[in-house]
């Protein structure tokens, strides 16, 4: 499936702008492609605004830049722009709280 590695963002209040925080990685694997295309199909048909999508910690192979983990709790947000689906790695820093969040990525470019 596909290796990803995104620009990741740090927010730490709600009244705060967030910061560029480096490099997050992760791998979607099968069943979580598989999710994701179908969180796409599901906003396509209902038009919800976006979808939360749990992921399997155990098959994400998490790796946040130093400072940043773990993570509380992680999903991916789908949503649409344009009809087409997109996702972005979402949690909360274990430690405080702050919202830890990824660049976007079209559903549609994830490797088979």
């Amino acid at each position: 499936m596909s290796n990803l590695t995104l620009e990741g963002r740090c927010k730490t209040s709600t009244d705060q702008k967030s910061t560029p925080m480096g490099e997050i990685h992760f791998y979607v694997d099968g069943p979580l492609h598989l999710r994701l295309e179908e969180a796409e199909e599901r906003l396509q048909k209902t038009h919800e605004p976006e979808m939360m999508v749990d992921v399997d910690m155990g098959t994400l192979n998490l790796i946040l830049p130093e400072g940043y983990s773990p993570l509380s709790d992680c999903q991916m947000r789908v949503y649409l722009h344009h009809d087409r689906g997109q996702f972005h790695l979402v949690g909360h820093r274990a430690s405080d709280g702050s919202l830890i969040y990824s660049n976007v990525v079209l559903i549609d470019q994830l490797l088979e």
